[in-house]
């Protein structure tokens, strides 16, 4: 009895028999475990699976490694890969995309703030990551681990990676700790057991911390400001300002805000300002535009004291004629918190100036509010008087920012 015809095909052909372009094209749809499963199967599958432009995809996409790389390596790109993975295997699906983070914030503080570039300490060694995991009894995420195979934090320095903030009276600028100053300052006191220090401020003693187990109240690998709590019996109780879930979401999306311009650059430093593109207004041809930033130094959730600063961007169009040139005479605000109480204030110029403002010119001030509410908005209007027509005077709106404190717990502590 003759075999029914399908079954006689699946007799006759099998993969290993197809010709070699199509098979290589399979091939190429492969990942790299089971393009490496392949050369077990056959010496025919074996052979092809060591072809070397099958590995270039994955050189890229798991190394980032360009051709220059290649060539400068004088290596197959199968050999590259192998090479690489036995140095960074167990980070392989992190490695990409803090490596692309690391790189596209050289080339973007490269041209604008190379002095703090030139703080960037060189990648830590494997061995150097588990001796500091021996020194505290804690296993560091693999995230983590992986960024500073790229770079081991920074020195410290003024001004720092991880961003700045100045008003009259305050300064801060915090430092990516490298991992030995990092296991220094690991924390095993109430209130903050098994927390690691990410950053530091010189100035204030600042740090945002992660968590490396679940304790007090947080989860393990939650990335925080501490805040004391000032009503509490005992001091170690803490309220923790969230900054991050996970080391690679917190790093990656800082670097995102910075590379993408979300983070202006003032006098070679970070300001971690944000821009609301709802907080722009024009009037005649006088644009205000508002940016804030929240200061978990400053604030506490026990008693509810809530800090925030702003900085405000007037500028005149460059088209505006000579004769619309003006100076501000006072300003007016309308202060809401998240209760609804107002607060109107009203008085002269802004941060004791009285600004001139022309075509194509810029002023820029940075004050600062606090709300007993963990959110709250502001509007208003400056007034201007014009230089040319001496008895013109004319209201601009400020338009509404608001401005909201981060997601916070309570210890258990």
């Amino acid at each position: 009895m003759a075999a029914p015809p399908d079954r006689e095909l699946c007799s006759t052909l099998s993969l290993e028999l197809l010709p070699t372009d199509p098979l290589l094209l399979i091939l190429s749809f492969l990942d790299y475990r089971d393009l490496v499963s392949c050369c077990y199967l056959n010496q025919r599958l074996n052979q092809l699976s060591s072809h070397d432009p099958l590995w270039k995809r994955h050189c890229q996409k798991y190394w980032l490694i360009s051709e220059e790389e290649k060539n400068r390596r004088n290596q197959s790109w199968k050999a590259i890969f192998t090479s690489t993975y036995s140095d960074l295997g167990r980070y392989i699906q992190y490695y990409a995309t803090l490596k692309k983070a690391w790189d596209d914030l050289e080339k973007y503080l490269g041209q604008r703030c190379p002095r703090m570039i030139s703080s960037l300490k060189e990648s830590a060694r494997e061995e150097d990551l588990d001796a500091v995991e021996a020194q505290i009894r804690c296993k560091l995420p693999d995230d983590y681990r992986c960024s500073f195979r790229i770079h081991n934090g920074q020195k410290l320095v003024v001004p720092g990676l991880m961003g700045s903030m100045a008003l009259s009276n305050h300064y801060r600028s915090e430092d990516l700790l490298d991992i030995d100053t990092a296991a220094g300052g690991f924390q095993q006191r109430l209130g903050l057991k098994q927390c690691l220090p990410l950053t530091f401020c010189i100035h204030t003693g600042l740090s945002q911390y992660m968590a490396l187990e679940s304790v007090e109240g947080r989860n393990k690998y939650e990335i925080f400001y501490q805040c004391p709590d000032q009503t509490a019996r005992k001091p170690s109780a803490i309220v923790m300002f969230i900054t991050g879930t996970s080391y690679l979401e917190w790093f990656t999306s800082y670097v995102n805000e910075v590379v993408t311009g979300g983070y202006p650059i003032i006098r070679d430093q970070i300001f971690r300002y944000v821009h609301d593109k709802k907080s722009v207004a024009t009037t005649e041809d006088i644009t205000v535009s508002v940016s804030t930033s929240f200061l978990p130094e400053l604030s506490s959730v026990h008693p509810p004291h809530y800090f925030f600063t702003y900085r405000i961007r007037i500028e005149m169009s460059k088209d505006a004629l000579p004769e619309k040139t003006c100076q501000l005479d006072s300003r007016y605000w309308r202060i809401t918190n998240a209760k609804g109480d107002v607060d109107e204030v009203q008085g002269p110029g802004v941060v004791g100036e009285f600004p001139i403002i022309s075509p194509g010119k810029v002023f820029e001030y940075t004050s600062c509010t606090t709300f007993p509410t963990t959110s709250g908005y502001m509007e208003g209007y400056y007034t201007f008087h014009c230089l040319y027509y001496k008895d013109r005077f004319f209201n601009v709106t400020i338009p509404r920012f608001h401005m909201v404190c981060p997601a916070f717990k309570v210890s258990t502590a």
